[in-house]
């Protein structure tokens, strides 16, 4: 494949990653070439796992059809979250209230916040709650902690539904940093799972400031349940820079991209 070959292709997981889908069409016309070529591309693509063809163009895989346990995630590019996880607590100020969604990248900023004062940090992470009362135990973390209580998750160690989405209600705070499962420029910011999705929502409602944290396996994926659009969101950090394709649409819609060094 020559090198202008090559960068086509690029082009084309360039679009497939902001939209979902591509058409052979659009392609045909993007890029100037023949119908034939374009089939042939997306062949070779599809034969690297990039993409999926279908009648009349090709979709992105997404190999899991449903959210990995905590412990799975855990171990899972734990050196890119990390570095997420210490961008994200460098917005935190002292004073702030913040809500710290369950995950395990939102989990790696905890360690970045002890020498922040006077914080109230609101969380439904079982692990995110056991790791502030041990800093609270030994006199390295002084604020104040809430636990937002209701149906158990056992897999994913956190809590969510009804009662925790009325619970939060009673809650208005100044920074959520939110863990999502998936993000497209079109279709905003999704969850595997339903009542996560809800209280999520519930979360972006209630905060001045919304920050997603999201790795780049998020880049470019929908999954099952919508969270909110991208104009919900204020920031995003990431281990990488958002696809050249998306940056008219969240300079239109102020989002602010951050890249995790």
């Amino acid at each position: 494949m020559s090198l202008v070959g090559e960068e086509r292709k690029d082009t084309i997981m360039n679009m497939l990653n902001y939209a979902g889908k591509v058409r052979t069409n659009e392609l045909v016309e993007k890029l100037q070439v023949s119908s034939e070529t374009i089939r042939r591309y997306l062949e070779e693509l599809e034969n690297e796992n990039q993409l999926k063809r279908v009648y009349g163009g090709a979709i992105k895989i997404n190999y899991d059809r449903e959210e990995p346990s905590h412990l799975t995630r855990e171990v899972s590019r734990a050196e890119e979250k990390k570095r997420i996880g210490r961008a994200a607590a460098s917005l935190v100020q002292d004073n702030d209230v913040l809500i710290i969604d369950d995950g395990t990248t939102t989990l790696h900023m905890i360690h970045f916040l002890m020498n922040r004062k006077n914080l109230k940090i609101i969380t439904i992470s079982v692990p995110a709650l056991n790791i502030l009362m041990d800093y609270v135990n030994k006199e390295l973390f002084t604020g104040e902690i809430y636990f937002i209580g209701g149906k158990v998750q056992s897999k994913h160690f956190r809590t969510v539904g009804t009662l925790a989405e009325q619970m939060m209600q009673s809650f208005f705070v100044d920074k959520a940093f939110i863990s999502i499962d998936g993000i497209m420029a079109q279709h905003g910011i999704s969850s595997y799972d339903c009542d996560k999705a809800i209280l999520g929502k519930r979360f972006i409602e209630n905060s001045k400031e919304n920050i997603v944290l999201a790795d780049h396996s998020k880049i470019g994926v929908s999954t099952f349940y919508k969270v909110a659009d991208l104009k919900k969101v204020d920031t995003v950090i990431s281990d990488v820079a958002a696809p050249k394709e998306w940056k008219d649409e969240l300079e239109a819609k102020g989002v602010n991209w951050i890249v995790a060094e």
